[in-house]
């Protein structure tokens, strides 16, 4: 199944653009985008062109004018699929940047980073195996981060600045995408 993505403009009027892999800046296809629907996958949407500033997770579904609802400062400027993980999934969490601090190695969903293992703060990781989505708040709650496998140092340098992660889900094909 390919996934498949389509932008609008506001409650699906106008131009649109269909997108079926990662788009780093959408600006040059629509100046302009707050409705979207996706079709078929998962998709991370961005405000900020590159993947940057505030993310939002988006599975099969409409959504008229998701990014007001979710308090989106501007529109979506890029977006990035997220392909389905068949597999163990692996992530060692820091306690602070540079993989610094307390460390845990999790293979499975955590709803706070605090109750399990008395850690204050989640500044870095190592995304090893699987897909996963960070959140800012304990119980899935807040602003969140899609991590694919791959080294985070500093969360700062991905357009989160000041956020710290509280709980950790892991993106399944038991529990499509993630949620």
């Amino acid at each position: 199944m390919n996934e498949r993505m389509k932008f609008l403009l506001l409650n699906f009027q106008g131009r649109s653009y269909e997108c079926m892999s990662d788009c780093s800046d959408m600006s040059s296809y629509l100046s302009r985008c707050h409705s979207c629907r996706v079709e078929s996958g998962c998709f991370m949407v961005y405000d900020r062109p590159n993947y940057m500033g505030n993310q939002y997770f988006m599975r099969r579904g409409e959504y008229a004018d998701y990014m007001s609802m979710m308090g989106m400062r501007d529109c979506i400027r890029s977006c990035r699929m997220i392909p389905m993980h068949r597999g163990q999934f692996r992530m060692k969490i820091y306690e602070k940047e540079n993989f610094g601090g307390q460390s845990h190695e999790l293979n499975e969903d955590c709803d706070n980073i605090m109750e399990r293992y008395r850690m204050s703060d989640c500044m870095s990781c190592n995304v090893m195996d699987g897909h996963w989505l960070m959140y800012e708040q304990p119980h899935f709650r807040g602003k969140m981060m899609y991590l694919r496998p791959g080294e985070y140092r500093n969360f700062r340098d991905m357009g989160m600045s000041g956020s710290r992660f509280m709980s950790m889900r892991r993106i399944t094909d038991i529990n499509p995408c993630g949620i």
